[in-house]
C-alpha cells in the first residue's frame, strides 16, 4: 500500500484455509517472478453465520481495519467500504443468469459496471450437477474461473488454481479499478457462490 493507504499492484493471490469455525482468507501481492509477496490483508468468514459483514485487516498481525464487505439487504448485493466507512464500490449476483452460469456485476463509482461470468460453460453446468449428487463430503475440485467485462473489454479475471484448498490468482486488467473492491469480489466468489 502507498502512504495514502490505497492498494497498489494489479496482481494478487487470495488463499483460503478452512478452519473448524471459519474460513481464513489471506491476500498477497503476486510478484512479477510469480512468487508471493508480503501479506496485504487477512479476514475470517464464520461458517453458517447469519451476519453478512466481512472485515479485512492489515498484514499478518491484523491490527488495522482496511475495508469491509457488508450485505445491503436480503438479495440486494454487497457494498465494500473503506476503514472510514466510505463506499469503495459493490457487487451483486445476477440470480437468474446464475442458474446456469454464475454471473456477478461489479460496480465502482465513476466506472462502468463490469459483468463477470464463469469462463467455462461446461464446468458451470458440471458444478450444478455435482450439487445434486449425494456427495456432500466430496468437494468439487475442478477449478472455475471468472472473466469480468465492460463493453466487451475484459477488465478483470479471477482464476482458481487446482488443489484441495482454494487459491485464486486475481488480475486487474484495466487501470482505475480499486484493488480492495476486486479482492472483496474474489473472496465473495468463493464465500457466497453457493448460498
Amino acid at each position: 500500500m502507498d502512504s495514502a493507504g490505497q492498494w497498489t499492484g494489479r496482481r494478487f493471490i487470495v488463499r483460503q484455509e478452512n478452519r473448524l469455525k471459519a474460513g481464513r482468507y489471506t491476500v498477497r501481492k503476486l510478484m512479477p517472478d510469480g512468487s508471493e509477496g508480503e501479506v496485504l490483508a487477512r479476514t475470517e468468514v464464520k461458517h453458517f453465520s447469519i451476519e453478512e459483514k466481512i472485515t479485512f485487516h492489515s498484514g499478518v498481525s491484523g491490527t488495522r481495519v482496511l475495508f469491509t464487505i457488508e450485505e445491503r439487504g436480503a438479495g440486494d448485493g454487497y457494498d465494500v467500504r473503506d476503514a472510514e466507512g466510505n463506499l469503495v464500490g459493490g457487487f451483486e449476483e445476477e440470480v437468474v443468469a446464475s442458474l446456469v452460469r454464475s454471473t456477478w456485476v461489479l460496480d465502482q463509482p465513476g466506472f462502468p459496471a463490469a459483468v463477470g461470468r464463469e469462463r467455462n460453460r461446461f464446468v458451470a453446468v458440471l458444478r450444478r450437477v455435482w450439487d445434486f449428487l449425494p456427495l456432500d463430503l466430496v468437494p468439487f475440485l475442478w477449478p472455475y474461473h471468472f472473466d469480468f467485462e465492460t463493453g466487451g473489454k475484459q477488465v478483470l479475471k479471477v482464476d482458481r488454481k487446482w488443489g484441495p484448498r482454494d487459491l485464486y490468482v486475481v488480475d486487474i486488467l484495466t487501470p482505475g479499478l480499486d484493488p480492495r473492491l476486486v479482492v472483496a469480489q474474489a473472496v465473495a466468489l468463493d464465500t457466497f457462490q453457493d448460498r
